[in-house]
């Protein structure tokens, strides 16, 4: 069964850090794209940051940009993303998902991404 499970989200203050992973079973991440999405309440859900399959390229959002930080190691399978200086309007629920494609689109164009994880809270507040 293919799956990607995220974890690492919480409760974060203003200003602080968090490092969401995302872990892949059933299947290897090598010749996947992997993206990071998030969906805030009552918005729709947009690209944040992108990894190309073998790490070489990278896409981010303009709102992230300086900020995050998203890498992969592929021995474990798992693919990271370092949010630092977090601010409130980073507040959302975060997905991994991995596309069909090796390489990123800069729109985070979502119909190539074929298996999402469940999500993880990230609140920032004070």
């Amino acid at each position: 069964q293919l799956q990607l499970v995220e974890s690492g989200g919480g409760l974060v203050q203003p200003g602080g850090s968090l490092r969401l992973s995302c872990a892949a079973s059933g299947f290897t991440l090598d010749y996947y794209a992997i993206g990071w999405f998030r969906q805030a309440p009552g918005k729709e859900r947009e690209g944040v940051s992108c990894i190309s399959s073998r790490g070489g390229n990278t896409n981010y959002a303009d709102s992230v940009k300086g900020r995050f930080t998203i890498s992969r190691d592929n021995a474990k399978n798992t693919v990271y993303l370092q949010m630092n200086s977090l601010k409130p309007e980073d507040t959302a629920i975060y997905y991994c998902a991995a596309s069909l494609r090796a390489s990123c689109d800069p729109k985070f164009t979502r119909s190539p991404f074929g298996t999402w994880g469940q999500g993880t809270q990230v609140t920032v507040s004070s």
